[in-house]
C-alpha cells in the first residue's frame, strides 16, 4: 500500500507516539521510513552583535544535538522493527514548507504526525504545523494524537 512514510518529528511525546504507528504501520506495509526534524533558525537582533553571533553558534550546536538525539530514538525503533530508515535534519523557518518538500524531493506516499507539538502560544497564533501540512500536501497525512 504505502511504500515510503515521511515522519516530521518534534521530540515531544506526541511526536515520537506518531513515530512508532508510522514504523508499525511500515512494518506492516513493508516500506521504508524517513523521519524529519525541522530547526527553526535563530532568531536574531540587530544589538549586541559579538554577543549574538556566539549565541547563534551555540543555538545551532544545541540545536543539532537535539535534532540528532530526536533522530535516534526514531532510528532506534526502526530497527527494532526491520524497517529500512532515514533520518534529516534540515534547518528551516517554516516546518509546513519543510515537510511538503521533502514528500516531493524523496517521493513519499504517507505522512503520519503528531497533531500539535511543541509550538505552543505560536500554533494557537499561526495554526499547528500539521494542519498547514493537511491543506498544502498532496500525500495522505495520518494525524496522531
Amino acid at each position: 500500500m504505502f511504500k515510503h512514510i515521511l515522519i516530521p518529528i518534534d521530540g515531544s511525546e506526541l511526536s515520537m507516539r506518531a513515530a512508532r504507528t508510522g514504523i508499525e504501520l511500515a512494518k506492516l506495509c513493508q516500506a521504508k521510513v524517513t523521519a524529519l526534524h525541522v530547526i527553526a533558525p535563530f532568531q536574531t537582533i540587530a544589538y549586541m552583535g559579538a554577543i549574538l553571533a556566539a549565541s547563534e553558534i551555540v543555538y545551532n550546536e544545541e540545536a543539532r544535538a537535539n535534532a540528532e538525539r530526536y533522530l535516534l530514538e526514531a532510528r532506534q525503533l526502526a530497527e527494532a522493527a526491520g524497517v529500512p530508515f532515514e533520518g534529516e535534519a534540515i534547518f528551516g523557518d517554516q516546518p509546513c514548507g519543510t515537510i511538503v518538500q521533502t514528500v516531493a524531493d524523496k517521493q513519499c506516499d504517507l505522512v503520519v504526525m503528531g497533531s500539535h507539538g511543541w509550538r505552543g502560544m505560536t500554533r494557537l497564533l499561526l495554526g499547528s504545523e500539521t494542519q498547514k501540512v493537511l491543506l498544502r500536501g498532496n500525500v495522505p497525512v495520518l494525524v496522531c494524537r
